[in-house]
Formats: structure tokens, C-alpha cells, sequence
């Protein structure tokens, strides 16, 4: 059987994840991953899951196994406005939100409503390779915006409006994947003016807001231009990213569409995790549990940053983020940091090139991404110190 000829010309521009591929080897026994962004273990709340299923049960009986609305479980949407209005400042009525599995869930049905071949799209410099996987298919022209330490920069966003016809732009602006910088209050009123001013259209990605470990909350750029942003969080990082429970908040012309688009994919996100996660929320658990995620990270990226400090060649800066679950750290010019990851898996820590994170495949060779979560304070140490060794050894080099 010949099947080349059988697949969508589409296919050409879809890629394996290539920090997938490259992180195969964290499973290696010795391994210390730097790496990936996964939540750790520890931070779930495994001791009430029994009791929040017994509560599904006796609450919901049947009707967690039924089939539900496209939109998602009535009870989850109640809980998620309660949610988004507490912890996020988002005023929204129950009819407003759509929970998808996950909030790649959504990435993907923004692609497939907003993109057509050949449109233009913006994000940042860097910005979340999993946005580029969702949008990859669908053929965008991307567009890249400046940023700096406090994130995307005005100005570059007015440019890119000025010259370029933008379907929309994406921005994860808080802690952001990978360089976990966070867009300023000033800059997010001026971005909202923009939005307004330019009458476009802004995918606002919120994963790890909740995962602040100092300094004051900011709020969300949907508080300030609620009808051009389509608002995207998870409950990945906050309850358990295996049950796959994301959610969006969109101007009704827009979430009609992601609806249609659903209906199509899975008609709609597992009923039972929808009615734990209602519990979760409706019961003060998210509320009780969060510290103890906190006093988990908070620590842990704190030795990674002593670690830096400690370690790092002079050559190099970070980012110092006040959450989230990622450092970005910078080299010199020259440096590949490619050859450095495969130097340092043969020592037995990992972390991300870079590179992987820009849409121009000439970009970021000297840089990486540095997770904290997934390793305790005295390893997160060792581990940095082992990767200073292996940098200083490839800069005697340039």
C-alpha cells in the first residue's frame, strides 16, 4: 500500500514536537530534567481526589458518565465564573466560558476558525512552541514582536498593526513559556489601547498567573479591552493537568465558532473531570491546595536562581521572574546551545535549546530555558552547577 498520496497537502507543514523528540532522553535513569514544564507530582492534590469523586457520585450520579453540552458541564462553567471573577478579575457569566480538553484544545480551534493560508499572525520573541504546533497546520505568515525584560514592547505591536493585516496576535503575558518575563501594568494599558485603537483582536494565553511567588498580581489585559481578547486559562498547573481541563472566556461572535469547531473534534470534554474539577472549585479546595503548590515552587526556583548566581558564567543573564515555572537564560553570540544540551545529557541534566521557541529557525542559538518544578532544591543545585561546567567548557571555545 502507497499512502503518500493519500495525505492532505497540509501535512507538509506539520512537524513532530521537537522538544518531545529531544527530551526522549529524560527518561534516561540519572536523568535530572531541567526541562520540560511539568507540573510536579507532589503539587497534586492526590489525598482528596477520593473524596471529591465520592462527591461527583453522590452529586451528579449518572449524569458524570452522560454525554454533555459542547460548551461544557453547566456546574464547571457556574464554578469557573466564580473563578475567573476572584482570582482573575474577569467578569463572566457562566454562558460566556467553553471548557475544552486542555487549553491546547482551544490553540487549535483559534487556528482552525481565525487562520487561513498565508495570514498574518503575531507573537513574541520568543514565544510557547505549543501556540506554533496549534497554528502550524492551519499556514500562518508569522509575524514576530519585540520584547524585552518586561516583556512585549508597544511599540513593536503599533508597527507591526501599521504594516501587516494581523488576524490576531498571541501573547502569554504573565511568567510566559519559555522566558518566563512578565508584561508590565503600563504596558498591558497600552497594549489594550492599541487593541482598541486598531480595532484587532488579541489571544491572551493565562496558564501560570496563579503561580506567583512574590510582588503584586497584575491583572489579566481582558479586564481592559474585554471585547478584542480572547482570554485562555487552564487548570493544569493549580489542579491536575492529566484530567485536561482548560478554558476559554471569548466575545460571543467568536465563541460561537469555537463551539462549531468543538462540536466537530470530541463534541465535548470528559464529563467526569468536569464535575471533579466543579468540585474542586466549588468546594474551597483550589483555594486550600494553592499555597501548598506555592510553598513547593517558591523555594525551588529560588535555589535555581541562588544557582545562577553561584555558578553562571559572567557572560550570561537570566530572567528573574516573581512565578511561574521557567527561566530564560541568555548567552553570548556564538554559543549553540544545541551542542551544549546533547554535552550536558551526557552528564545527566537536560534543559531546552532556545532556538526551539522562535519562528525564525536562525534565531535563539544561544539561548535556553530552565525549569524549576520538577527537582528539589539541593538537585536543582547540583544540577546547575554541572551545566556552568559544561558552558564554561564550550566558551573557551568561541
Amino acid at each position: 500500500m502507497e499512502y503518500d498520496g493519500l495525505f492532505a497537502e497540509r501535512t507538509m507543514g506539520i512537524g513532530t514536537s521537537a522538544i518531545r523528540e529531544i527530551l526522549k532522553v529524560v527518561s534516561k535513569p540519572g536523568m535530572v530534567s531541567l526541562a520540560g514544564g511539568i507540573p510536579a507530582p507532589s503539587s497534586f492534590p492526590i489525598e482528596i481526589i477520593k473524596d471529591l469523586t465520592q462527591q461527583v457520585f453522590e452529586t451528579y450520579g449518572s449524569a458524570a458518565f452522560q454525554y454533555d453540552l459542547t460548551e461544557g458541564f453547566p456546574p464547571l462553567r457556574d464554578a469557573l465564573s466564580g473563578y475567573l471573577k476572584k482570582h482573575r478579575g474577569i467578569v463572566a457569566a457562566a454562558d460566556e466560558i467553553l471548557v475544552a480538553s486542555g487549553s491546547q484544545g482551544i490553540l487549535d480551534a483559534v487556528g482552525k476558525v481565525f487562520i487561513g493560508r498565508g495570514d498574518f499572525v503575531a507573537v513574541e520573541a520568543p514565544t510557547y512552541l505549543g501556540a506554533l504546533q496549534a497554528f502550524n497546520p492551519y499556514e500562518p505568515n508569522y509575524i514576530r514582536l519585540e520584547t524585552d525584560d518586561n516583556g512585549l514592547i508597544p511599540e513593536a505591536l503599533e508597527s507591526a498593526l501599521e504594516r501587516w493585516p494581523l488576524k490576531f496576535i498571541y501573547l502569554v503575558p504573565s511568567f510566559q513559556n519559555p522566558s518566563g518575563r512578565t508584561l508590565s501594568y503600563d504596558r498591558r494599558i497600552e497594549v489594550a489601547r492599541i487593541l482598541k485603537d486598531r480595532n484587532s483582536f488579541l489571544v491572551e494565553d493565562d496558564p501560570y498567573s496563579l503561580l506567583r511567588y512574590r510582588g503584586e498580581d497584575i491583572p489579566p489585559i481582558k479586564t481592559l479591552a474585554p471585547e478584542n481578547v480572547l482570554y485562555i486559562n487552564t487548570l493544569s498547573k493549580v489542579f491536575a493537568p492529566g484530567l485536561r481541563i482548560g478554558f476559554c472566556v471569548a466575545p460571543e461572535p467568536v465563541r460561537k465558532w469555537l463551539v462549531i469547531v468543538k462540536q466537530g473534534v470530541d463534541l465535548h470534554t470528559s464529563t467526569l473531570n468536569q464535575a471533579l474539577a466543579a468540585e474542586y472549585l466549588d468546594g474551597g479546595y483550589l483555594d486550600r491546595h494553592l499555597p501548598r503548590i506555592l510553598d513547593i515552587y517558591g523555594p525551588r526556583q529560588e535555589a535555581m536562581l541562588k544557582a545562577l548566581d553561584r555558578y553562571f558564567p559572567g557572560r550570561f543573564k537570566w530572567s528573574k521572574p516573581e512565578g511561574g515555572m521557567f527561566l530564560w537564560a541568555e548567552g553570548p553570540n556564538g554559543l549553540d546551545m544545541e551542542k551544549v544540551y546533547w554535552k550536558a545529557i551526557s552528564k545527566n541534566v537536560a534543559f531546552v535549546p532556545g532556538k526551539f521557541f522562535y519562528t525564525d529557525s536562525n534565531e535563539g542559538a544561544e539561548t535556553m530555558r530552565l525549569n524549576y518544578t520538577m527537582a528539589d532544591e539541593p538537585t536543582i543545585d547540583r544540577a546547575v552547577r554541572i551545566l556552568a561546567d559544561v558552558l564554561c567548557q564550550e566558551m573557551r571555545r568561541l
